[in-house]
């Protein structure tokens, strides 16, 4: 059976969902939830992601993402190969971790209430999985990005983004008082809760209007039968390192003769590398190439060893 498209646009949110292989456990203790969220914290500095919701089971994860720059295939690539060897390393293991492809459903994002009900989907998982008992309350769970809304804007992650939440709420500020009478919303919410109203969010596609879903299947009709989607991406990610590597050489009055002239160590390439790193989802063979810096592992040691800025 063929693989559905990852459509892919600026702009796009999706409810990405993705299991343990063989149904095991992706996180064994709570250092690993750490861990995950640090690898989501990265991830999201590379690719501009903003997430909207977010909750992590045993052996499964649930994440609500918009990603400005449309590049959900890179950025997952990297953030769940990444995680995965971190906990490989961490628990001294090797091979797969998560079971195959991951889940991905693209949702309307016109404001019509269809974030709000994926990412309501997603805050209310703990009370279908039983993990709360009745009298307690949705934010007594952890983890889940549902507690950090009803905090202020400094006590969340920076990749947490609400307001589109709220305002599909029907709270436009972000303020003590829409915090409150979020909480009130998502309790209320909670005790109506019933699997019939989450079908089309487990078993569907897509979420959204009938046009919507007409101008999707419009774009996989164009995209089918050819790699100008993978090319356009990779295209897409390049322009964006070549971009900063620009910036590098202007902030530093260099053109790409000084580059080359420069010693594969130098101190200043080491920092364009890290800045690479950190913000873009390219290959230590690709910076390698593209600043002049010899072989990888020379150049992996160096970001290992160079001091963070």
């Amino acid at each position: 059976m063929a693989r559905m498209l990852r459509l892919q646009y600026p702009g796009a949110i999706y409810h990405v969902l993705n299991r343990g292989d063989r149904g095991e456990p992706i996180f064994r203790a709570d250092q690993d939830r750490m861990l995950f969220l640090e690898t989501l914290g990265q991830a999201c500095q590379k690719t501009g992601w903003q997430v909207h919701a977010l909750c992590l089971m045993s052996n499964h994860f649930h994440l609500v993402v918009e990603t400005p720059n449309a590049n959900l295939v890179p950025g997952m690539k990297w953030f769940l190969g990444t995680y995965t060897s971190r906990f490989n390393r961490r628990h001294k293991l090797f091979g797969h971790l998560f079971s195959g492809r991951y889940k991905a459903l693209i949702v309307d994002e016109t404001g019509n209430g269809y974030l709000k009900t994926v990412c309501d989907y997603v805050h209310l998982n703990p009370v279908r999985a039983n993990l709360l008992s009745a009298d307690q309350k949705l934010s007594r769970y952890r983890w889940s990005t549902y507690p950090a809304y009803l905090v202020s804007k400094r006590k969340r992650p920076k990749w947490l983004r609400v307001d589109r939440l709220l305002g599909e709420h029907g709270l436009p500020c972000d303020t003590k008082a829409a915090r409150r009478e979020f909480a009130l919303r998502m309790e209320m919410r909670r005790a109506t809760d019933s699997d019939a109203d989450w079908k089309p969010v487990r078993r569907g596609w897509y979420l959204g209007s009938k046009q919507f879903r007409k101008e999707l299947l419009r774009q996989m009709r164009r995209s089918r039968g050819s790699d100008h989607a993978g090319l356009e991406q990779r295209e897409s990610e390049e322009a964006w390192a070549e971009e900063l590597v620009s910036q590098e050489l202007k902030r530093r009055g260099w053109d790409s003769g000084e580059l080359a002239r420069r010693r594969k160590g130098d101190p200043e390439k080491v920092k364009i590398a890290r800045r690479l790193r950190e913000e873009t989802t390219m290959t230590l063979n690709w910076i390698a190439n593209r600043l002049n810096m010899g072989a990888v592992g020379s150049l992996a040691n160096l970001l290992r060893n160079a001091k963070p800025k």
